[in-house]
């Protein structure tokens, strides 16, 4: 089966691999999917976006064994990724979907405005499958749906009082809200995706109180020094939620973390990544 990728005026093949079947049930249910494209930070030679759905590793390979124009899912960061070059050093087992058809100069290309852009605008593009019929859809979901709504908000359109944080002139602003905005959702989603990896070695009433705590904690802090009170509130409903046992905890853990994620990427788009390095490094020589 294949997929298209595109962005900037161009279009590339995807071929899926036909392994990783339960990750590829729920790519495919989620096409066609929209994207906004982000940057690398740490690994480098790679483009990636946030995933609409939440699945275990399948067929574990190591993330520095990817080959060159590799498409992947990478499911404790939630991101769907195409590599063009070998990874700097990082440590982490990831699902691989399938591989570009066509050469990897032209997503190389892609990131690097993608690189030079960040932060200045976003980058959008589209994940479609070709000449597969109708798509399954995403099945539906068990919980009440305040909560389902309000996820898919957030993956529909970015909240406003995300996009307000650049706005502000006070004293180290934006920068200040952005960043501690960014990291607290980012850390939020890594422990909701660490709790939900104890699902069979912990209690599931200390994995509730635990995640309803991260979450309020979380919810607090972007409201309370970030002033994003249409999102803080979304995360306040879902930390609520954890302490209600008739709803079950597998779906309630996932909807937190696409909540969470979600959350995060917004605010990722926010940030001029590349020129905050090259600021860095002129700071420091």
């Amino acid at each position: 089966m294949h997929l298209t990728l595109s962005a900037e005026g161009q279009t590339w093949p995807i071929r899926l691999s036909g392994k990783a079947e339960r990750t590829q049930r729920a790519l495919l249910s989620a096409l066609p999917m929209a994207l906004q494209l982000h940057t690398p930070k740490i690994a480098g030679s790679h483009i990636y976006w946030h995933a609409p759905f939440v699945e275990d590793v399948e067929g574990a390979t190591h993330v520095l064994a990817a080959k060159a124009g590799a498409f992947i899912y990478w499911p404790v960061r939630q991101f769907l990724e195409i590599t063009f070059a070998p990874l700097q050093a990082e440590n982490a087992e990831i699902t691989v979907l399938g591989q570009l058809e066509a050469p990897v100069e032209g997503i190389a290309a892609l990131a690097a405005t993608l690189k030079r852009d960040t932060g200045r605008r976003t980058l959008t593009g589209e994940l479609a499958v070709v000449d597969a019929g109708t798509p399954a859809g995403a099945p539906s979901s068990p919980l009440p749906a305040p909560l389902v709504e309000a996820r898919k908000a957030l993956w529909e359109k970015c909240p406003d009082d995300i996009t307000r944080l650049t706005v502000s002139r006070a004293i180290m602003h934006p920068a200040g809200p952005v960043f501690v905005a960014e990291s607290e959702a980012r850390v939020l989603h890594e422990l909701l995706w660490w709790l939900r990896a104890a699902r069979a070695q912990r209690d599931e009433t200390v994995l509730r109180q635990t995640a309803a705590i991260v979450l309020d904690k979380t919810a607090t802090r972007l409201r309370d020094f970030c002033h994003m009170e249409d999102t803080s509130a979304v995360l306040f409903r879902f930390s609520a939620a954890m302490e209600d046992s008739s709803l079950g905890f597998d779906p309630l853990i996932d909807e937190a973390i696409l909540v969470a994620g979600r959350i995060g990427a917004w605010l990722d788009l926010l940030i001029p990544w590349n020129d905050l390095n090259e600021a860095f490094r002129r700071a420091l020589d």
